[in-house]
């Protein structure tokens, strides 16, 4: 009989433990600094006249949040890269700026270089929401300003690359892309809910994610996404080797995210996202009535943290 009772009392409280319902969120320090390193692969395919074009883009970062206050659940941080470096193939050429690259002859990386523990100030939300980015642009003149004798093209490609990655809107998707997976209220295990990202890149578009708790080990969260990509039909052009250009795509993706129990912070994150569609060369000089081209775009990003 006693073993009877000792079951049930075991079985009791099992249950409850598994139906304790917590809420994953952010809890971090003042003046404690905490970093994301970032690593994409995009696989691009484009049709044009029957002939495929393919366009390999790979895009490495890292970067530092050092919190300088908290109120209200929103964390005030100078956000800052640490590192940055692109590579960009295609038929036409090949493009590789490198903040580290320690050479005064490339002048691109040495405007990559210029940027390199900058701050931006940014607020970020328990959720982990990106409420704003200030300081962003002054930050791209001033690297722009600080390397001289780079020719036109060079200048052009450099400050699209830098407005890209530090353009506000375009800034918070990155970092919404590794911290913004947190539920709105207390979950269970199993549990679902959706978060929905905006990206400023290659177009305006919405990422919307259902997230679910699969498991709780040791230090970690661990939450599966799978979820949806639309550009948005009502964006203006974007300009691609100075020709106006909409996106129309549509896409899913897969997320697998571990979050460190007691900060909230990112331990990894593993993304795959597949769009498909087409980008419309508006009518200019260049493409005289315009052109619609398919497009697909392959991108893996693996984002880790501390």
């Amino acid at each position: 009989m006693k073993a009877v009772i000792l079951s049930l009392v075991f079985i009791g409280a099992a249950c409850c433990c598994s139906a304790q319902k917590i809420k994953p969120a952010l809890h971090l320090e003042k003046n404690h600094t905490y970093y994301l390193i970032a690593n994409s692969n995009s696989a691009i395919t484009q049709s044009i006249g029957g002939q495929q074009g393919k366009v390999s883009i790979i895009l490495n970062w890292k970067m530092s949040f050092t919190v300088n206050g908290i109120k209200d659940s929103v964390y005030t941080m100078d956000a800052s890269y640490q590192s940055l470096s692109t590579k960009i193939e295609q038929a036409g050429g090949f493009i590789d700026f490198d903040s580290k690259r320690n050479d005064p002859t490339d002048k691109p990386s040495m405007v990559f270089a210029a940027v390199i523990n900058k701050p931006v100030q940014i607020e970020i939300t328990s959720s982990g929401k990106v409420k704003s980015v200030s300081n962003a642009d002054k930050l791209i003149q001033e690297a722009m300003n600080s390397v001289t004798q780079l020719d036109t093209t060079k200048q052009a490609q450099v400050k699209a690359l830098l407005e890209q990655y530090f353009e506000p809107e375009t800034l918070k998707g990155y970092i919404e892309t590794g911290i913004s997976v947190f539920p709105a209220g207390m979950v269970n295990r199993d549990d679902k809910w959706k978060i929905d990202i905006k990206r400023q890149s290659p177009s305006k578009m919405t990422l919307s994610i259902n997230y679910q708790l699969t498991d709780i080990v040791k230090n970690l969260y661990l939450v599966h996404g799978e979820g949806t990509i639309s550009t948005d039909k009502n964006a203006g052009v974007v300009h691609i080797n100075g020709m106006p250009v909409k996106y129309n795509l549509n896409g899913s993706l897969i997320s697998d995210v571990r979050l460190d129990r007691t900060t909230g912070w990112v331990s990894t994150v593993r993304t795959t996202q597949l769009m498909v569609g087409d980008m419309q060369i508006q009518d200019n000089p260049n493409v005289p009535g315009g052109m619609s081209i398919p497009v697909s775009f392959n991108t893996d990003i693996t984002i880790s943290g501390n």
